[in-house]
């Protein structure tokens, strides 16, 4: 069995309120007043009320005079790959710090980086093991834009790792830096990520040693909806990657995800009111409202998430390791914990915990 000991999480240095972004992004999508009332709108129903972004002026000053934004049109794709080459170790940095009060670098014997905003080669990977002077054959993986539920799949890669050699020592690592990648168009698919969408980093220590563990992990489940890959997908564009995701997703989340956990519930033997604490991936506060109608869940039963969604907004990958870092000091020994992300397909990953500290 494999075991979550360590979850480690980081932003950019400043929060930007989500009213300032608002005003900023009605300036840089050029909207006309009827459109810029439908965006604040949006805003503020999002239930966000801050998120980061490693541009130093975003949304702060006039959008003609910003990094990404000029005369001449949005920054091309290139120029925001070497923002991201530039400020992903940074971020990284700021999360694996108290992971390695604790892991000596040379102890990790598999590191797995997860992202879907920015790519390049030789690549993060190479930029942490020179820097942090782990073993040169370290073993490596890389998950690259699965978005938001690839945080579970690196979670699911460490356990088949750890279950066929005791010894392994994992370090995941899930960077993004979604703000890097706005769009100006007005669309209904622009409109939501310009609302939703901020930078963070999380790193997680999984390994076969249940001592000093948060978490033991029991097991995973997922479903691709057979009809719905036109509703959530992510493309590379000229002018950074495009992200398509309507209003129709958190529908079909509620409609699916009964299914998703009976599957799992079956499969371990377990029922859902055997669940104590949810973590849920806060890709919006419709898709947790989704959720709740789906499973009949309340409000309460789902605040981590809501919080998490409050403060920083939807980060991608790292999001839902934000969740369960904030259950932490609620997650007795014995308590199940039900996490589910969802993403791309429309893909729904479900992840089955148990509380061990």
């Amino acid at each position: 069995m494999a075991y979550i000991h360590q979850i480690s999480v980081s932003n950019p240095q400043s929060a930007l309120a989500q009213n300032d972004i608002a005003g900023f992004m009605g300036t840089a999508m050029k909207l006309n007043e009827e459109n810029e009332r439908k965006l604040k709108a949006v805003f503020r129903l999002s239930g966000i009320k801050s998120r980061y972004s490693v541009l130093s002026d975003y949304a702060f000053k006039d959008p003609k005079d910003w990094t990404f934004y000029s005369k001449e049109g949005l920054a091309n794709t290139g120029d925001r790959m070497g923002v991201y080459q530039k400020e992903a170790l940074p971020l990284v940095e700021k999360a694996l710090n108290p992971i390695l009060e604790k892991h000596e670098p040379s102890s990790f014997t598999h590191l797995i980086t997860v992202s879907c905003t920015g790519m390049f080669a030789p690549g993060l990977d190479i930029q942490m093991v020179k820097k942090w002077g782990m073993r040169p054959n370290i073993e490596r993986t890389s998950i690259q834009f699965m978005g938001c539920f690839a945080a579970i799949n690196a979670l699911k890669t460490a356990n088949h790792i750890c279950r066929s050699n005791p010894d392994a020592n994992v370090l995941i690592v899930c960077i993004e830096l979604c703000t890097l990648h706005f769009q100006s168009e007005f669309n209904e698919d622009n409109l939501l990520a310009n609302t939703l969408f901020g930078d963070g980093a999380a790193c997680v220590v999984v390994n076969s040693e249940s001592i000093n563990s948060l978490y033991s992990i029991d097991g995973f489940e997922s479903v691709i909806d057979d009809n719905s890959e036109e509703e959530m997908a992510w493309n590379i564009g000229n002018t950074g990657f495009e992200m398509k995701l309507t209003s129709y997703v958190p529908n079909i989340i509620q409609e699916k995800i009964r299914k998703l956990t009976d599957l799992l519930m079956v499969r371990f033997g377990k029922q859902l009111s055997d669940i104590k604490h949810f973590a849920i991936h806060p890709g919006g506060k419709r898709i947790l409202e989704a959720v709740e109608k789906g499973l009949g869940l309340t409000k309460e039963q789902n605040k981590a998430a809501y919080e998490v969604l409050g403060k920083y907004g939807n980060m991608s990958s790292p999001t839902v390791l934000f969740v369960l870092n904030k259950l932490q000091a609620e997650v007795k020994k014995g308590d199940q914990v039900l996490s589910f992300a969802f993403g791309p397909g429309l893909t729904m990953e479900s992840m089955l915990l148990k509380g061990n500290a």
